[in-house]
């Protein structure tokens, strides 16, 4: 039997509270008919006794104490799905935006997803090429992987995301099932026109479902997103054994919607006032990425967060670490030099490289070149806070190398054009022509015989 609950006891922002509610369930949706006939949906987040707290997706603003009309459903909130979603533009929620019509579900599926067996994942191996250099050989995304891109306020993280998505593919028989699915988050108006023109232009958007939930649109539906995004990529990968990038930017503009919601539901804030559960609310997403038995595709998580004023302690950055499996961090000091994409290499890693690349993967010697790399870097560090304490021409001449070898390698390696799509055998050449110009002395990282090889000092 179908109970409607006719009033609302009190409206507080987003949310309205009913009482004499019996049998409702945590985060179950309910449809509130409004006095002029409209309807809108809303979905159960606190029960204390029989007095409920309803989350209005679309707004209070003309609801009634007296004449609002409540049903609840029974359900969750769902998301429909079926293979044409592939190429389609929803809204923040899952509804189509692109003038294309319905989707026709095949079937509907709980957006907050269900856990995943830990016995039942398989060990991530294979790896994505992005065509960037110093991601592919330095900080390899792995299929299954959940790695960040740190960033901050005005750097080019747009434009990297929409490169990954141009150029990012998976080698080996399967690489025709790879597909994209693009979620942004309270973004303006225009950085949603330049993400929809850039897939389009580039005639990616066949493989790419694309959410976009505006800065002026509910802050309820932007915590929607990224579990509606996720959603859609569970489907094709797991049923339609599909390998899906999802890329979720910006992962701090969800994390202060979420900040938001809590505050007006009047609950104690923890670190900067964000809700003390922000670590398992992000974890319930981050840990949807992966591989399990049963199915030959994968979900790798690629989400994007500006740091507010580029600190990396921030609770959302700082959970995000501690969840994810690395990171790649942006540097304001290398956009500034002008290079692209501002990949700060020490800082950045990918805890699940080593078992994804070298031989039968990449190529041989993939591993070593990458440690060298890192290791030599370090040294150009060391070389130039030395040089600004005594003046580069006191340097020995080893030091000089290490310098010259740090402009060359930023402004060469990490440096490369935003239509600039490099294979991953071009990375690794490139990586190894930087090294031959250090003293073969110094490349401790890699044994003689690959030395024999590929230096060419």
């Amino acid at each position: 039997m179908i109970i409607e609950y006719v009033g609302v006891s009190e409206i507080n922002g987003s949310l309205v509270v009913l009482d004499g509610v019996k049998g409702a369930s945590y985060e179950e949706i309910v449809t509130i008919k409004l006095a002029d006939g409209t309807a809108r949906q809303g979905r159960v987040v606190q029960i204390e006794g029989e007095r409920i707290v309803v989350q209005v997706f679309e707004g209070t603003s003309n609801i009634s104490l007296e004449n609002t009309a409540t049903i609840l459903t029974g359900r969750p909130m769902e998301m429909p799905l079926s293979p044409e979603i592939v190429g389609r533009i929803l809204d923040g929620a899952g509804r189509p935006i692109d003038g294309l019509g319905p989707i026709y579900p095949e079937t509907r599926r709980d957006i907050n997803g269900t856990a995943i067996n830990p016995v039942s994942r398989v060990y991530p191996r294979n790896y994505i090429n992005t065509g960037i250099s110093s991601i592919d050989t330095l900080s390899t995304l792995i299929r299954g992987q959940k790695l960040p891109i740190f960033s901050g306020s005005g750097m080019k993280h747009n434009e990297l995301a929409v490169q990954i998505v141009r150029q990012a593919k998976i080698t080996g028989a399967d690489e025709s099932n790879f597909g994209v699915v693009f979620a942004a988050m309270g973004v303006k108006n225009d950085v949603a026109e330049y993400f929809r023109s850039s897939f389009e232009q580039a005639g990616v958007m066949q493989h790419v479902t694309m959410l976009l939930n505006l800065s002026n649109d509910p802050i309820i539906e932007r915590t929607l997103t990224p579990r509606c995004a996720l959603t859609i990529a569970e489907y094709l990968a797991f049923e339609l054994n599909m390998h899906i990038l999802v890329i979720m930017t910006d992962m701090t503009s969800y994390a202060e919607a979420l900040r938001e919601f809590s505050s007006s539901k009047g609950e104690i804030p923890g670190r900067k006032g964000y809700p003390g559960y922000l670590y398992s609310d992000l974890a319930s997403m981050y840990e949807r990425a992966g591989m399990i038995k049963g199915s030959t595709g994968s979900v790798t998580q690629i989400p994007i967060l500006t740091m507010p004023n580029d600190d990396i302690t921030h609770p959302v950055p700082d959970l995000t670490g501690y969840i994810t499996e690395g990171q790649i961090v942006l540097d304001r000091s290398l956009q500034a030099q002008g290079i692209y994409p501002p990949v700060n290499v020490l800082p950045s890693l990918s805890r699940l490289m080593k078992d994804g690349i070298g031989d039968g993967y990449t190529r041989a010697d993939h591993a070593p070149l990458s440690n060298q790399l890192f290791a030599s870097y370090a040294k150009v560090i060391d070389a130039r806070s030395l040089a600004s304490v005594i003046g580069e021409e006191e340097l020995s001449d080893t030091d000089k190398k290490y310098i010259e070898f740090g402009r060359q390698f930023e402004n060469t390696f990490v440096n490369q054009g935003f239509t600039e799509n490099r294979s991953i055998d071009q990375s690794l050449d490139l990586g190894w022509k930087l090294l031959s110009t250090l003293p073969r002395e110094e490349l401790d990282r890699v044994d003689d015989s690959m030395l024999d090889q590929y230096y060419s000092g």
